[in-house]
């Protein structure tokens, strides 16, 4: 009860903040609910950006699971900016909320650690979702085992163009902890399979377009590598454009993650070799039952991996990734992740294939 009250108060003093804040937002999702319900659990989740695919994904499939739970969920958008996502942070804080969840702007992954400590302060338990927020000592990690998506895009380039090949680097920025997690899983396997790493770039901010520049730049100056690869399908997709411009797409193997639409149907259409998909709907789904729990004050005793965020070992929940091709994108992806018309809207769709 004392705690019903105390969040009604925060929710009366955050009445007058809200209307500077959310304007300090601009973009937010859903800077407050039409109606709070003080029986219902309040999450508040802060995202980086809307403008990837995946994140679009992640929020509606959060919210909904959360939602079929009994919580509420305030989203906001921080539109990459980081001083915006700590004011957002500061928002939730005052407002209440019994759990705050945060994807981490990728250009910054140190300097929410004493927002977080405000959050921890006011008994706010953090769940930084997807990407590690160092130093913060939050009260979960929830991602996919970024490891071994690096593991698996190397697998199969070493199958498509062999132990002695070449391969170019083009990843997000080192910012985003996620980033050097893929390239440990990635590096450690071409190294001690023979392949050498002639190049390594890295996109501020996750801009796509500098994955253009650099493939263009590398491939004038350079003769083209055996492959290529790519932090996420969009940067993937910008180096098939600059090696189109080479004639070379569909020559040079280029793999990504994220199985974006685009990417699936480079795939099927031959100028992307593969993709990584990680299980969205999982990894939402299964934070919003763990954001939940923490919010009724449950130990979360099924989280038995730890990682360490450069200070502290924080529990870490990690989900399995899968590698898509062509060979099994009906299996993996088809009519579960996007529909097959939409696969296949430039080439016959296998079935017809098959059929002919």
């Amino acid at each position: 009860m004392e705690k019903r009250k105390k969040k009604y108060l925060n929710r009366m003093v955050a009445a007058v903040m809200t209307l500077l804040l959310t304007a300090g937002c601009a973009g937010a999702e859903s800077p407050e609910p039409d109606v709070v319900d003080d029986e219902k659990i309040q999450i508040g989740i802060t995202f980086d950006t809307f403008i990837l695919e995946r994140w679009q994904r992640d929020r509606d499939v959060f919210v909904s699971a959360a939602e079929e739970l009994d919580a509420q969920v305030n989203v906001q958008n921080a539109n990459g900016d980081i001083d915006r996502q700590r004011d957002q942070i500061d928002y939730f804080i005052e407002k209440g909320m019994d759990v705050i969840v945060v994807i981490q702007v990728a250009d910054d992954n140190k300097t929410l650690k004493r927002a977080i400590d405000r959050a921890h302060n006011a008994g706010i338990p953090v769940v930084a979702y997807d990407r590690l927020i160092l130093d913060a000592d939050v009260d979960l990690y929830i991602s996919f085992d970024n490891e071994r998506v690096g593991e698996l895009m190397a697998d199969h380039m070493i199958q498509q163009v062999g132990e002695k090949g070449t391969v170019v680097q083009i990843c997000g920025p080192l910012s985003d902890n996620n980033v050097s997690m893929v390239m440990k899983g990635f590096e450690d396997e071409v190294k001690k399979r023979g392949m050498t790493i002639v190049e390594t770039d890295y996109c501020s901010g996750w801009m796509s377009e500098y994955a253009f520049e650099y493939a263009s730049d590398f491939l004038t100056s350079n003769p083209a590598p055996s492959g290529f690869m790519c932090g996420n399908d969009a940067l993937a997709g910008n180096v098939i454009r600059a090696l189109s411009e080479s004639r070379l797409a569909g020559k040079v193997c280029v793999v990504g993650q994220d199985a974006d639409l685009d990417a699936c149907q480079r795939i099927v259409e031959g100028t992307q070799s593969m993709t990584v998909y990680k299980p969205i709907e999982k990894l939402a789904r299964r934070a919003a039952e763990l954001s939940v729990a923490l919010a009724k004050g449950k130990k979360i005793l099924s989280v038995v991996n730890r990682i360490n965020d450069g200070t502290y070992d924080v529990p870490y929940e990690k989900i399995t990734p899968v590698a898509v091709t062509a060979e099994n994108m009906d299996q993996v992806i088809t009519g579960k992740y996007h529909e097959e018309a939409d696969i296949y809207r430039n080439v016959r769709s296998h079935k017809s294939s098959v059929n002919d």
